[in-house]
């Protein structure tokens, strides 16, 4: 399956051959699903963000980088509007939400999802009413909601689950219902505050996939906060792809086929002192980065 993405003033196919260069013109796709313009925060004599400027394309996932204290979850928090920047603009589908109120921004977040470091569920409610919380929220039929439940309970590959309490279910198992939930309403942006973090290796890479599913077969922005290299390693040497018969299977980028959808956002002390691909990034000189990249 074949998207395309903003690179270089032109729109590729996603999955470019390598050397050939070919492009598709697109224009809907110009429009960035995320975009902050020198967006500044500080508390008291803190600061946070310092002139923070960057995009996320359609269909881009972009990793955000660095230490505990550098401002990651925060950039979350700002695009679902439950902090507002000192100074700065923040974009979310060509809309300026940076002065939006509850009202408008509650429009806003009904096209973004949210996967939370724990899962966030409620404990007292079933999986399959954890994932129509939002659904019965807005007093949509049972016979809509039980569909789109198990819609999503299928993507997660968590179906036999649905009669489930959260109690019953393994780390991993919470994650993947959190994702479920996030997807409900088939958000065009999903946001990942370090979803993999506890987990065992076998569980992060089965998240990762999920991941890569959203970005190449449903055409997901997403913003994957963590600090975390083997989630980066999978997600943007990797992409999915769908078989005659529906079924998805991934493979490795190689010598056909340039993974281009997958974008690295590193931050030092509120300054972004990385912004590109995977592979300028491991190999860059950057005594910061490269301490980072060997988790000292």
């Amino acid at each position: 399956m074949v998207f395309d993405v903003w690179k270089s003033g032109e729109v590729l196919g996603e999955e470019e051959l390598c050397g050939s260069h070919a492009t598709v013109i697109n224009e809907r796709r110009i429009l960035p699903a995320i975009e902050f313009k020198d967006v500044e925060l500080a508390f008291d004599d803190q600061v946070i963000l310092d002139k923070v400027s960057f995009s996320v394309r359609r269909g881009e996932t972009k990793f955000i980088l660095g230490p505990s204290g550098t401002g990651k979850s925060t950039i979350i928090r700002l695009i679902l509007g439950l902090l507002k920047p000192d100074s700065g603009r923040i974009l979310i589908d060509g809309e300026d939400i940076t002065d939006f109120d509850d009202v408008e921004l509650m429009r806003i977040r009904k096209n973004v999802g949210m996967v939370f470091q724990e899962g966030a569920l409620f404990d007292s409610l079933s999986v399959y009413d954890n994932v129509a919380y939002r659904l019965h929220e807005t007093k949509t039929p049972e016979d809509e909601v039980e569909h789109e439940v198990r819609r999503m309970l299928r993507f997660v590959d968590l179906e036999d689950a649905i009669d489930k309490m959260p109690s019953e279910l393994s780390g991993g198992m919470r994650r993947r219902v959190g994702i479920a939930r996030a997807l409900v309403g088939n958000p065009n942006i999903v946001l990942f505050d370090e979803p993999t973090a506890g987990l065992d290796p076998p569980t992060a890479r089965t998240i990762c996939e999920l991941a890569i599913k959203l970005r190449d077969i449903e055409d997901v922005s997403s913003i994957f906060v963590t600090h975390e290299m083997n989630n980066l390693e999978y997600i943007s040497t990797e992409y999915a792809i769908l078989d005659r018969e529906g079924n998805v299977g991934f493979e490795l980028e190689g010598e056909t086929r340039c993974q281009l959808n997958t974008e690295v956002l590193m931050l030092r002390e509120g300054k972004i002192v990385f912004s590109g691909r995977d592979e300028p990034l491991r190999h860059s000189d950057d005594p910061y980065i490269r301490r980072f990249l060997r988790g000292k």
